[in-house]
């Protein structure tokens, strides 16, 4: 059986790929799993389960609270909210497990799953194995031990989840963010209340777009993936900014007044900036991937930031972050981590945190996010080669030095073989978008030549 858990949960089209039997036994397979290693152990188990809008998620709730209950482990059911939501409930409320049922910006047939450890921590890479384990050998017919009587789980609605979160966020913010006017593209996603509740109550006035979910909707032609209707909302009701997530609001795009946007590295540098200022960005240090633009890197030198990036992937930002005990870190995606106040990305946090910088510096965000000049950035597929010869190809390295040299400080090339595909992705940044555009047509025929 190829690895169910890729690096953002178990994903596929919901009832084909992602079926009720599949939650139902991966849930099961989880709860014994953390029992096993002791997790559970001296108190009856608890766990937190939540979802964003997609119809799908109805019968894949349905599924995964049956599972755990039915391995004797007490459900709070939280209904529709964020991805960071459910992860900072199944912390806050001292739960040993989290669920949530999302697939993210994926299209609306598609669901997936993800679990949460104690804490709101994604669950470590030798569980997730020894669930997949588990859940194969219980599917084969393996027997496991029934709870009967008082020992099944007992179910209820947590209707306070959705308040609990949005004080959280509140109590996050530095200032308030009265007088400004905000646009916010929900995704017609999981952050379709919360998000809207949170920035009014912080004082903004608000027009929300995509925000009225009907389980169909999710993603199509809105959120962050689509920014050309906030963009123009934002132009039409005269707005300071907007603020663009995705279907379960674990990440957000954002726009400035002028209707530009701005990528998840500007929104990056700005909160870095603001975070030094107010003595919380830890060893004045930021965390990105390797596909972070030249700009950002170049700002932060200029602004005398650390940055320390990592490859491609929010998970391994996250592990840089925790292992060194950064407290910011992020990718182009807008997926921004900010770990004194989440174990995850939050995009309704992020966006609270950069209108609240936008508020007290009396500045707009076209000119906060001008810390940085986005380079022009090319990148190209090169389908159908030996991705595991790029780091050892003499004639693939002789053309890499090359554009480096003609490249020179200004620019940057990158290499990048795919984790699941006989592809290789060559990136190239630069000054000037037909140069970039130049080198990197020439680096991909030499991909081809070298590795094909």
């Amino acid at each position: 059986m190829g690895r169910l858990f890729g690096t953002d949960g178990v994903r596929g089209v919901a009832n084909a790929d992602l079926t009720a039997e599949m939650a139902l036994g991966l849930s099961v397979a989880a709860a014994h799993v953390l029992a096993e290693a002791g997790t559970f152990e001296g108190h009856r188990p608890r766990a937190v389960v939540g979802r964003d809008p997609r119809a799908s998620g109805e019968f894949l709730e349905a599924a995964v609270v049956a599972g755990l209950a039915s391995a004797g482990v007490d459900v709070l059911r939280v209904g529709v909210l964020p991805t960071p939501a459910v992860a900072y409930l199944t912390g806050e409320l001292g739960a040993d497990l989290g669920v949530m049922l999302s697939a993210s910006h994926n299209a609306m047939p598609d669901n997936g799953i993800k679990f949460f450890a104690r804490g709101g921590h994604k669950l470590a890479d030798e569980l997730e194995d020894r669930i997949e384990s588990v859940y194969e050998e219980h599917r084969t017919g393996a027997p496991w031990d029934r709870p009967t009587g008082s020992g099944v789980g007992r179910v209820r609605d947590y209707e306070e989840g959705s308040d609990r979160y949005v004080a959280h966020l509140l109590g996050v913010l530095p200032n308030r963010l009265d007088g400004l006017k905000v646009i916010l593209d929900e995704a017609h996603g999981a952050a379709a209340r919360v998000s809207p509740e949170a920035f009014q109550r912080a004082g903004a006035e608000v027009v929300t777009i995509g925000a009225e979910p009907d389980g169909l909707n999710i993603n199509d032609g809105c959120g962050s993936t689509h920014l050309d209707k906030i963009k123009a909302a934002v132009v039409e009701h005269g707005a300071d900014l907007g603020i663009a997530h995705d279907g379960d609001a674990d990440r957000c795009l954002a726009v400035d007044h002028t209707g530009a946007e701005v990528d998840g590295d500007q929104i990056l540098a700005v909160l870095a900036l603001a975070m030094r200022e107010q003595s919380v960005l830890r060893s004045d240090t930021v965390v990105a991937t390797v596909m972070s633009n030249l700009g950002f890197k170049l700002a932060m030198e200029r602004e005398g930031i650390r940055l320390v990036q990592t490859a491609v992937g929010d998970r391994y930002v996250l592990e840089e972050m925790k292992e060194h005990g950064f407290a910011l870190g992020g990718e182009q995606s807008g997926h921004v981590i900010i770990l004194d106040h989440a174990t995850t990305g939050d995009g309704t946090l992020t966006g609270l945190l950069l209108a609240a910088r936008v508020a007290q510096s009396g500045r707009t965000l076209a000119d906060l996010a001008g810390v940085m000049e986005r380079l022009p950035q090319v990148l190209i597929n090169v389908p159908d080669v030996d991705r595991t010869r790029v780091g050892t190809s003499a004639e693939l390295s002789a053309a890499v030095s090359d554009a480096e040299r003609e490249l020179g400080e200004t620019g940057r090339v990158l290499l990048r073989p795919s984790g699941t595909e006989p592809l290789v992705r060559v990136m190239v940044e630069a000054a000037d978008i037909e140069q970039a555009r130049s080198v990197a047509g020439r680096l991909a025929d030499a991909v081809k030549s070298a590795l094909g």
